[in-house]
């Protein structure tokens, strides 16, 4: 189990702390909800989680497959009524570009099925891009 601090520090501001590690997070409204933007709001950490959570299962299960220096895009696509996300686009940059087919399929199947992936609601879409 995880435990996390958050406190709301005012002005659509909070502070949460990752007890075990010490590790914390500044969040912040986006401008286009009344915010400032001056951090990560708590729909682009949903998008973040996306993201890391696949580049993280991919590097689990399959540490034979060298994606150190792997980069990728994360965007996020907001409706309006109800506010929500309604899209989360992934785009992977490989800089191996000599995995076989099977590696592909391994990094994609990993990618697509991580915890997060499937923790998200079924109307969320996610876009999920790899440029080998």
């Amino acid at each position: 189990m995880v435990t996390i601090n958050t406190i709301y520090l005012g002005e659509l501001i909070t502070g949460s702390t990752h007890l075990h590690s010490g590790v914390e997070i500044i969040t912040d409204a986006p401008l286009d909800n009344h915010g400032k933007g001056q951090a990560f709001s708590p729909t682009d950490l949903i998008a973040l989680a996306l993201g890391t959570c696949m580049i993280t299962t991919i590097a689990v299960r399959y540490s034979n497959i060298n994606i150190v220096g792997t980069q990728m895009n994360i965007s996020k696509k907001m409706t309006s009524h109800p506010r929500r996300i309604f899209e989360i686009v992934l785009e992977f940059y490989f800089t191996n570009k000599n995995y076989s087919d099977e590696q592909k399929a391994n990094i994609e199947d990993a990618a697509l099925n991580c915890p997060v992936a499937k923790s998200l609601h079924d109307k969320l879409k996610q876009t999920v891009i790899f440029n080998y």
